[in-house]
């Protein structure tokens, strides 16, 4: 799992703008974010980091999660049923598929996105500043699973 050094470098020069300590730990979690393979749980970053970093708490995860989420580096995706995911790569209001089988989480690239959105609030009179749109379905894998 290789993260996208620039989008790495890009949050760790946010976090070093607001003085805030770069520990090892830390960094790790940065690197999973950054790395833009799927969208992880704070239980399923902690299970990789604690690999490294025996001494991490759950605690930790969630500390430098919220952080990332105050500082607009991470997007937090929050599910009814299951912990919430988050996404470093793309920390900005995008659509996603989840596959409501297996959870797996996808970003599909909409072009027509942004006129959707200007369309909502050309018909409302919203001034629309966020969204989420979500599409729910089974995934290629679990769909041979079915079969």
């Amino acid at each position: 799992m290789q993260p996208d050094e620039a989008r790495l470098d890009h949050m760790l020069s946010k976090l070093r703008e607001r003085r805030q300590r770069i520990t090892p730990q830390r960094l790790a979690i940065l690197r999973i974010l950054a790395s833009g393979e799927g969208h992880p749980s704070v239980e399923g970053i902690y299970s990789i980091v604690v690999k490294d970093f025996p001494t991490t708490s759950l605690a930790t995860v969630y500390k430098t999660i919220t952080l990332l989420k105050d500082l607009g580096e991470v997007l937090e995706l929050e599910f009814s049923q299951g912990s919430n995911r988050y996404d470093g790569s793309k920390p900005f209001p995008h659509p996603h598929v989840v596959c409501t089988m297996c959870k797996n989480i996808v970003d599909p690239d909409l072009q027509s996105l942004s006129a959707m959105t200007a369309e909502v609030s050309e018909q409302t009179g919203f001034k629309v500043n966020n969204h989420r749109l979500d599409f729910y379905g089974l995934c290629p894998q679990c769909q041979e699973g079915e079969g």
